[in-house]
C-alpha cells in the first residue's frame, strides 16, 4: 500500500506542482516543440516516481510511466481545450496506470495485492500528505472546470491578483485540518467567518449571479475538503 501512495504522490507532484503553464502551452503547440514538451513532462513523471519509490532495481517504474504518460498526454494535447470531462478522463487514465503498475510490482497474486488496500496503518502519514497535496492545485483546477459554465467575465475587477486562488487554498487546508483533528465544528466557524468577510462584496453585487457563483465555489470547496478528510481519518 505504501508503494501505491508513493506513486500517487509522485503523480500529483509532477502533474500539478512541477508542471507550469508554459509546459502546458508547449504541449499544445506544433512540431518539435510539442514533442519535446511531451517528452520532458513524461520524463519528469518517470524520474519523480522513481526517486520517491526508491526501488532502484525496478526499472519498470520509469519505463511504464514515461511511455504511458507520453501517449495519454499526446492524445489530450491534440484536443486543445479544457473541460471537466477531459480533465477527469485524463486523470482516470493516469490513475489506472499507477494502480496497474503497483499491482504488477507487488509480490504475490492479485487477490493478495488488492487486500493490502485495507491494511493502511493509522500511524502512516503518507495518506495525509496526499490529501493535503490534493487540496491545492488539483482541487483548484477541478473547481475551475466545474465553475467554467458560470464564468463571470468582470467579477474579479478591483480584487487582489490571484486572491481567490489563495483563499481557496487556505480554506481547504484549514477544513481538512479541522476534519483530521476531529474538530468538525471549526468548519462551521470557517464558513461563518468567510460569509462575514464576503458580505460586503455580495451585498453590493448588482447581479444575483455573482452571489450564486461564489456560493457554488465555496460549497464545492468545503465538500471536497471534508470528503478528503473523512476518507483519510
Amino acid at each position: 500500500m505504501y508503494t501505491l501512495l508513493q506513486l500517487l504522490l509522485a503523480h500529483i507532484l509532477a502533474d500539478f506542482f512541477l508542471q507550469n503553464k508554459k509546459m502546458v502551452n508547449a504541449k499544445r503547440g506544433k512540431g518539435a516543440r510539442r514533442w519535446a514538451a511531451l517528452a520532458g513532462h513524461s520524463l519528469l513523471h518517470a524520474i519523480t516516481a522513481y526517486v520517491l519509490v526508491g526501488e532502484w532495481h525496478s526499472w519498470q517504474i520509469p519505463a511504464v510511466l514515461f511511455s504511458t504518460h507520453f501517449v495519454i498526454d499526446s492524445g489530450k494535447s491534440r484536443i486543445g481545450r479544457d473541460s471537466l470531462g477531459i480533465f477527469l478522463k485524463d486523470q482516470c487514465l493516469h490513475l489506472m496506470v499507477v494502480v496497474g503498475l503497483w499491482l504488477w510490482l507487488m509480490p504475490g497474486n492479485l487477490r493478495e495485492s488488492l487486500s493490502l488496500v485495507t491494511d493502511m496503518l493509522p500511524s502512516n502519514c503518507l495518506p495525509i500528505v496526499v490529501a493535503y497535496a490534493l487540496m491545492l492545485r488539483p482541487t483548484a483546477i477541478l473547481l475551475a472546470l466545474i465553475l467554467k459554465r458560470w464564468q463571470l467575465g468582470n467579477m474579479t475587477a478591483g480584487s487582489l491578483p490571484e486572491a481567490g486562488k489563495w483563499i481557496g487554498y487556505l480554506e481547504r487546508m484549514m477544513t481538512l485540518t479541522f476534519v483530521l483533528t476531529g474538530h468538525i465544528e471549526g468548519v462551521g466557524f470557517l464558513l461563518a467567518a468567510k460569509s462575514v468577510f464576503r458580505f460586503g462584496d455580495l451585498k453590493e453585487a448588482k447581479d444575483i449571479k455573482t452571489t450564486e457563483y461564489v456560493m457554488i465555489g465555496t460549497m464545492w470547496s468545503f465538500a471536497i475538503a471534508i470528503a478528503a478528510g473523512l476518507l483519510v481519518s
